[in-house]
């Protein structure tokens, strides 16, 4: 019997499966499983994922659904790594609780690196694997290793194109294959969720209403609150200066209260009318409608979907700064920034030209600065794209220096590292055949070791100066 079975956290994510199975991306199954998992921070306090609007009718698009939340009550899905030595009895219990005991089994999870897509995948080890991209991360390198039982049952990762022309590195170690999910299948998914779209944009004149996407920098640590706060009201003011006077904020479900206010307070100085929507329903439902007339945001994975998906004027606000505060260089939102940054352009420009213009980056193509970045990320899991790294850094180091950290191509001995400190050259101490003898014997640790307690032990013996006679 075969059986496929879904895991879905996130309203994006279940709608870029549906588009997926419209496309006919997994043959038919006797049976297909969705399980929900709620990874917010505090699950019981929030809707979770079939709490979305919309979400709940695409549950029929599978013969059963499971709340993995349910399931490992009061273990939190992003937490709970069960140790190895329990795996025989857990993959037992999981398989009969979700009907799937002896079965010929696909998986198909998002961010197999981590918790719960991780566990899942460890439960059930003789399952192939699928993943699919909840994101612009998915175009980033793997951030963690995998276990070999993990990585090497990886098949393919589906993912809808937002930046055409550009390949995602995600897994590629593992030689997961891409398969695109079509634009216009996603579209007609989102069409079909019956989701309510602000009246501010229906009514609006067409083009007449610019759409501002929040996100959540300060809680993850890219920014500060206060330099969040800074954004959002660059956002309102730069969406005003190119024109706009109605305005629609989305802020992310997980974004305090305070960064809404702030931009709400900036809005009001400037006397333009400002929308909070902060229901937990997909942006994407939104853009289909000819009353907006920009979308623009940090680096919100809906900015290119607006752009690719639905041909909308896009820009960007405050990604010079989310570049120079991503830390560690290695982390997984460097490439999302990067994408953003390379391919909108800035929020402030809107004024003064088209708002399709692109952001400038010379003779580079966005796939060779996405495997520049990606290598430097983690170079260790992609050494082949190493000579596109230097030939990239190269020959266009003005265009890409503001993608890289200079001390990290040092490490790597990359074009554009930092150059080297003169090394001052002292003479070594002749030693005595005896010392020689006793270094080799012992190895250079040991002999420090032993250098460093007869040292010890002479200045112990030593006998202390004599008090000098007072006059």
């Amino acid at each position: 019997m075969t059986t496929q079975i879904f895991v879905a956290s996130t309203p994006f994510g279940l709608t870029t499966l549906a588009a997926a199975l419209a496309d006919g991306a997994w043959p038919a199954a006797d049976q297909r499983i969705l399980v929900t998992t709620n990874n917010s921070i505090a699950p019981e306090a929030s809707p979770g994922l079939l709490g979305s609007a919309g979400m709940e009718q695409l549950t029929g698009l599978f013969d059963r659904t499971y709340d993995y939340n349910e399931l490992i009550s009061p273990l939190h899905p992003s937490e709970w790594r069960p140790p190895d030595t329990e795996l025989p009895l857990l993959q037992r219990l999981v398989a009969h609780e979700w009907g799937a005991v002896d079965h010929d089994l696909r998986l198909i999870v998002e961010s197999i690196q981590a918790a719960p897509a991780l566990t899942i995948a460890r439960l059930f080890p003789d399952a192939q694997i699928d993943v699919y991209a909840d994101g612009l991360m998915s175009y980033s390198p793997t951030r963690v290793g995998l276990y070999t039982q993990i990585g090497s049952r990886v098949d393919r990762v589906h993912h809808l194109d937002l930046v055409p022309g550009v390949t995602p590195l995600l897994l590629r170690e593992w030689g997961a294959k891409p398969a695109l999910i079509d634009s216009a299948s996603f579209r007609t998914v989102v069409g079909s969720l019956g989701i309510e779209v602000p009246k501010v944009i229906t009514a609006a004149e067409p083009g007449s209403v610019a759409v501002l996407l929040g996100q959540y920098l300060s809680a993850i640590g890219i920014l500060s609150v206060e330099e969040e706060q800074d954004l959002l009201r660059e956002l309102v003011t730069g969406a005003v200066a190119a024109g706009f006077s109605t305005l629609v904020f989305k802020p992310h479900p997980s974004a305090p209260d305070l960064l809404t206010t702030a931009l709400v307070e900036e809005a009001d100085r400037l006397g333009v009318d400002l929308t909070v929507h902060d229901e937990p329903d997909l942006a994407e439902a939104w853009f289909d409608q000819p009353g907006i007339g920009l979308v623009a945001g940090c680096f919100s994975t809906a900015l290119l979907t607006a752009a690719s998906c639905y041909g909308l004027p896009t820009a960007r606000i405050g990604t010079e700064l989310a570049l120079e505060r991503v830390r560690p260089y290695e982390n997984s939102n460097r490439i999302p920034v990067t994408l953003v940054h390379a391919t909108l352009p800035d929020l402030h420009q809107l004024a003064a030209g088209p708002a399709l213009a692109p952001a400038a980056v010379g003779a580079v193509s966005t796939d060779d600065l996405v495997r520049t970045v990606g290598y430097c990320m983690q170079s260790v899991r992609n050494p082949d794209l190493r000579p596109t790294a230097e030939r990239v850094l190269a020959e266009h180091w003005e265009e890409v220096r503001g993608y890289v950290k200079r001390r990290r191509l040092t490490i790597l001995d990359l074009p554009g590292r930092l150059p080297s400190a003169p090394v001052k050259k002292r003479q070594r101490k002749k030693q005595s055949p005896l010392r020689r003898t006793v270094r080799r014997i012992l190895g250079p640790k040991l002999s420090r070791m032993v250098g460093r307690g007869k040292r010890k032990i002479l200045r112990t013996l030593r006998p202390a100066p004599r008090p000098v006679p007072t006059p």
